[in-house]
């Protein structure tokens, strides 16, 4: 079994310099293959939806036969043996009575090797039964979680994390206390029915007796199952409830510390402890008020045997042994009823969580390869996007008629208000949702005609929200291409100005970080992410306002890096601040999803004025999160006459704020390619 990853033959870090720089394109496409540890699932679960969960999930047993079947065969002698235990008992008995002088050392070696035998086939039967039940559940968690892997952006976007985590958890785990226990009860069974058939061959009116209580036990579990099974489902769908704000108060413990709303998530937590405590308080009620019946009905039937047995031992009907061994049996009778209500309470638990687990299985995942999809080899980088229409779930469109076309090798920085379909962008070309009408290409090439491994081996994205595992450094660089050397790791963290704060780490790149990687700073977590990316080496790479939680020193050592990288290599740039800009040549000004200016930033500032004012809304929302004023700087910080004591991005929003208003010298700050040119636009205006 392989867990495989993709690359482009080609994609090799070389360290000529303290940048990676892009190799020649390849002539084919090959996958990254790395060994997985474990053995995939030996069987998956019935397709069609119309069967019960039980026959859904028999390909799963079936899988694990080999242990089913030595350990049912270790049942089975251990249930020959329980049954000759209480007839070996009752002819000792009759001997004793018949000849007081008679030795029963016969008697009593024989119950010791049936008491070993009876120990070794049980020991043998509960390690193969649960071993099995084990496996079954192994194999569950794997396939939902292989599943999970496979579904849609559009399933994670409407399905809350808590409900999927208990799922693939405690739902899973109820599926195998049941299968694990069931084969117990099912030998008890097997149990009743040899037992009853020996009291048959003893005395049939007396076995009758011993039986007489049975119907009213089936009728008294069938009525319980009947209101077990809905409040089991109830039970389940609060817990995975309860799970979700467990674990959103958990991921999200620094906003809720930040807003000292811990009251606020424990009074949520309680609502929800008590919405699943009703629940289960009422399959409790239920559980107690039949179960105790299920079990004392076998003993009304002991008490029937041991009043007409007596009569019947009394008169010389049956002898005391026989009586003896009927006891014995009558308490083999009870066994698999006195379980009967345990196992109901489990089988319809089973049942209501085997039936969400199906839920989830049931699931297609909306992006997938076409029947007769090819790979996209040797990708050259020429990406348009084609009257594109698009919206998530039943929304309105975001992109309308959405027009793009970057030419191969090109850089080009994509600008617009938070909210206008950015972002939606980047995630249409990776794939991650298919348009609603139009198309979207890559090299000439329908995406959708491409098969999904090659499109993403193909597409780089570095998100504005950087997602890192609790796992080494190294092994979040290396996310993307598992193969890559300690060299090459080393070169993608210099190229994305990572090194620096990686070796001042305890264990540098074998630093263990935190959940999420909040024990990083947000610009380093970017930092990390720009790595994992530079890393996969992509010939289309995005830029998803990746240098957003980035200082502004640290910015521009990543730009220089970002710069060489982007030779060669069609790339795009997803920005809200004047500083990213300067890493294209061409800018597209994008409004009401779709662009509505296209050129280079010196020309859109002289005569788009949206584009001006989008501009001075991304640096001041930067300049709030990076540097907050000061109290006595919340009059007017742009107001000061000195505009050398101003920062430099200050500067520019003044500049911004003149050009919008037509105040001064309709001077607007211009980039140069190395920063800002604050000389007058001839003919500028609004």
């Amino acid at each position: 079994m392989t867990v495989t990853s993709y690359r482009t033959p080609d994609q090799k870090l070389e360290q000529p310099s303290d940048a990676l720089v892009p190799e020649d394109r390849p002539t084919a496409y090959e996958p990254v293959s790395v060994v997985a540890r474990y053995e995939p699932p030996r069987a998956r679960v019935n397709p069609d939806p119309d069967m019960n969960w039980a026959r859904r999930l028999a390909p799963l047993v079936w899988a694990r036969r080999r242990h089913l079947f030595v350990g049912l065969i270790a049942a089975l002698v251990t249930l020959a043996v329980q049954i000759a235990i209480p007839r070996v008992v009752g002819l000792a008995i009759d001997a004793i009575i018949q000849n007081p002088s008679r030795s029963l050392t016969s008697f009593a070696l024989v119950l010791a090797g049936l008491a070993i035998a009876r120990g070794l086939a049980h020991y043998v039967y509960r390690y193969k039964l649960q071993r099995s039940s084990l496996g079954i559940e192994n194999d569950l968690r794997n396939l939902i979680y292989t599943h999970l892997t496979r579904l849609s952006f559009s399933f994670f976007d409407r399905v809350q994390s808590g409900q999927l985590i208990s799922r693939a958890n405690s739902d899973i785990r109820a599926v195998q206390m049941f299968l694990g226990f069931a084969p117990t009860v099912a030998i008890s069974i097997l149990t009743f029915i040899a037992a009853f058939g020996l009291m048959l061959s003893i005395h049939v009116p007396l076995a009758l007796v011993a039986g007489v209580t049975m119907p009213f036990v089936y009728l008294t579990g069938r009525h319980m199952r009947s209101k077990m099974f809905p409040i089991s489902w109830i039970v389940q769908a609060r817990t995975a409830d309860l799970a979700t704000i467990v674990e959103e108060s958990v991921t999200g413990v620094r906003v809720v510390k930040s807003h000292a709303a811990e009251p606020q998530q424990v009074s949520l937590l309680q609502r929800s402890a008590e919405r699943l405590l009703w629940a289960a308080n009422l399959q409790v009620d239920i559980r107690a008020r039949f179960q105790p019946l299920m079990q004392n009905f076998p003993r009304l039937a002991l008490a029937l045997v041991l009043l007409y047995g007596g009569w019947l031992a009394i008169n010389g009907q049956v002898s005391i042994g026989d009586l003896v061994t009927f006891n014995g049996y009558v308490f083999m009778l009870q066994a698999p009823f006195m379980m009967l209500g345990f196992l109901m309470v489990m089988a319809q638990r089973a049942a209501a969580s085997a039936k969400r687990i199906l839920e989830i299985l049931d699931q297609s995942p909306e992006i997938h390869d076409r029947p007769g999809a090819f790979d996209l080899i040797d990708p050259k980088g020429d990406v348009r996007f084609e009257d594109v229409s698009f919206g998530y779930a039943d929304g309105e469109n975001i992109l309308s008629e959405f027009n793009l076309h970057l030419q191969p090798g090109e850089t080009v920085a994509l600008v617009g208000r938070t909210g206008c379909g950015k972002s939606t962008v980047a995630r249409l070309l990776a794939r991650f949702y298919d348009v609603r009408e139009g198309r979207v290409l890559v090299d000439g090439k329908d995406i959708r005609d491409l098969t999904v491994a090659s499109l993403r081996a193909a597409v780089g994205l570095v998100l504005d929200e950087p997602f890192l595992f609790s796992e080494p450094i190294r092994d979040n660089i290396n996310y993307g291409r598992p193969t890559a050397t300690q060299e090459e790791v080393e070169a993608a963290a210099r190229a994305a100005g990572a090194e620096d704060f990686i070796l001042e780490l305890p264990d540098g790149y074998d630093t263990v970080i935190g959940e999420r990687g909040y024990t990083l700073s947000g610009g380093q977590r970017q930092r990390i992410a720009i790595a994992r990316t530079l890393l996969a080496n992509p010939p289309v790479l995005v830029l998803d306002d990746a240098t957003s939680s980035v200082d502004v020193q640290r910015e521009q050592e990543i730009h220089g890096a970002l710069a060489t990288l982007m030779e060669g290599r069609t790339t795009l740039i997803i920005a809200h601040r004047l500083s990213t800009i300067s890493l294209a040549k061409r800018v597209l000004l994008m409004e009401n999803g779709r662009i509505t200016a296209d050129g280079t930033h010196e020309e859109l500032m002289a005569t788009v004025p949206t584009y001006a004012d989008v501009l001075a809304r991304g640096e001041d929302e930067w300049q709030a999160a990076h540097n907050p004023p000061k109290p006595s700087d919340l009059d007017s910080p742009l107001e000061s006459d000195d505009e050398a004591d101003l920062p430099p991005q200050l500067r520019a929003l003044k500049h911004l704020a003149a050009a919008r208003s037509g105040d001064g010298e309709r001077s607007r700050p211009r980039f140069d390619g190395d920063g800002f040119d604050d000389s007058p636009v001839p003919g500028g205006g609004q």
